[in-house]
């Protein structure tokens, strides 16, 4: 059953508790996530990848869960067709007590995930659109009123424009200008533009990071915590190729001297102290033939996600998982 964002009150997750959100808006789908699950508070985060790779155990989960348990809801990041066998499962043990949402970006209309919950009776199907111009423009501006900040038409236009649509980043970059705001009485061009053009989001420097370390159980929770789109794709994309190729050059010289605490000493440029011990493992976790492999690796999935920009951060949470348990030091 189809329903817009906008009548999501009608939801009864008590009657339909197969709920698929899915579009590019993730700050709409997030408040209406929010809305959905208020009072709630037995709530997992999974990843479409996280479950697939281990379907059985999942199941098995759902299956065992304590009769004395209370209300749960799950939630599965990222979700595709690839999941559609799992979700026929579930709702055929016809499980209690659980809720389930999906959530998806843009599916096309041949999707069987987006068909079946579009002529399901037990499901609930919501598309989520970019909000426009005008609804940005009128939450921005409604916003630096409640909070008194002084900030030219001409700025705040500015703002709306970087945010691609989606009312969740433009409500960090507000944010930012209302804590600029405490410090100085005046917010300039200047100002806007060194804030919401960052090069790296530190989001994407930490899931890049501990991807390397194969570090796997913060590599989920970042990427349940986070929720990253299309436009992120290329940023993860190149901060990964950029470290990984800086890895190379450690783990060479690492194989030259066998001393790692030499390796990370004479590094150039100078590796800074709190990322030390992470790089440390780093190389350890990586041999210069693995590395040289990812990195061409990281070059073809750059070719495919320019062909398909569509699931390009799919592809792209797929490879980071994947690395992340191979054993790649050998």
């Amino acid at each position: 059953m189809i329903i817009k964002s906008y009548e999501i009150n009608k939801i009864n997750i008590k009657k339909t508790p197969y709920i698929l959100l899915y579009g590019k808006n993730e700050g709409l789908k997030k408040e209406t996530t929010d809305n959905l699950l208020k009072d709630k508070n037995n709530i997992l985060n999974y990843e479409e990848k996280e479950i697939l790779d281990n379907s059985s155990l999942f199941l098995e989960n759902l299956l065992s869960k304590s009769l004395f348990e209370t209300e749960k809801i799950i939630i599965i990041k990222r979700s595709t067709d690839k999941i559609f066998k799992i979700i026929n499962e579930i709702i055929d043990k016809k499980l209690d007590d659980l809720i389930f949402i999906f959530n998806a970006d843009s599916l096309e209309k041949r999707s069987k995930l987006r068909s079946f919950f579009e002529k399901d009776k037990k499901c609930i199907c919501v598309p989520f659109y970019p909000d426009n111009e005008q609804t940005l423009s009128r939450m921005a501006l409604n916003f630096i009123k409640q909070k008194s900040i002084s900030l030219s038409q001409s700025n705040l236009n500015l703002i709306v424009n970087r945010c691609n649509g989606d009312r969740e980043t433009l409500l960090n970059e507000l944010n930012k200008i209302e804590f600029l705001n405490k410090s100085r009485k005046k917010i300039t061009l200047e100002d806007i533009e060194k804030l919401t053009n960052l090069v790296e989001n530190h989001s994407i420097s930490e899931l890049v990071d501990n991807c390397l370390a194969k570090n796997t159980n913060k590599i989920l929770r970042i990427l349940n915590e986070n929720n990253f789109n299309t436009e992120d794709s290329i940023i993860i994309l190149r901060t990964l190729l950029n470290k990984s190729k800086k890895i190379l050059l450690l783990s060479n010289e690492f194989k030259k001297n066998k001393d790692i605490d030499l390796t990370i000493l004479n590094a150039r440029p100078p590796i800074f102290w709190k990322d030390k011990e992470i790089t440390k493992k780093q190389i350890l976790q990586w041999s210069p033939d693995n590395i040289k492999k990812a990195i061409y690796r990281i070059n073809e999935i750059e070719l495919l996600i320019k062909k398909n920009l569509n699931n390009s951060i799919n592809v792209i949470t797929d490879f980071i998982l994947e690395q992340s348990k191979k054993v790649t030091n050998s």
